[in-house]
């Protein structure tokens, strides 16, 4: 299967199939008549696992180490249950940050509604940002 096929099926784009041949996780056959790559089944097994994974969050580096533990014949379930521990914290953790700034956003878009526009001076640049104690 080609590269544009096999990105029609899993409804990506060729470009991502490119990236994850070049970092490694697909290994296309190259066609001896036409030097095109043909990607197998075993191919389109993996791209979609990969897809799947990183939907769930899984970093590209996290999916290159659950490959490795698979590929030695070893149950990946033990780590793939360990990262997603460490990514759901990860996303805790930004989830919050994002919450702090949107707060923060909003009291200054309320602090600048009655403050006037002004000019940029030697000591400022926009008085709205300068002045901003959220």
């Amino acid at each position: 299967m080609k590269v544009s096929k096999l990105a029609d099926h899993l409804d990506i784009t060729v470009d991502t199939v490119r990236y994850y041949t070049r970092v490694g996780f697909l290994s296309p056959q190259k066609n001896s008549q036409n030097g095109y790559k043909e990607y197998g089944e075993r191919d389109i097994k993996k791209l979609s696992f990969i897809i799947s994974a990183r939907q769930l969050g899984f970093s590209v580096n996290d999916i290159r180490d659950i490959l490795e533990k698979a590929n030695h014949g070893d149950a990946a379930c033990p780590l793939v249950r360990d990262l997603l521990e460490t990514r759901l914290r990860e996303t805790e953790k930004n989830f919050q940050q994002m919450l702090l700034l949107r707060e923060r956003m909003k009291s200054a878009l309320a602090d600048w509604e009655s403050k006037p526009d002004q000019a940029p001076s030697g000591h400022m640049i926009c008085h709205l940002i300068e002045e901003f104690d959220g």
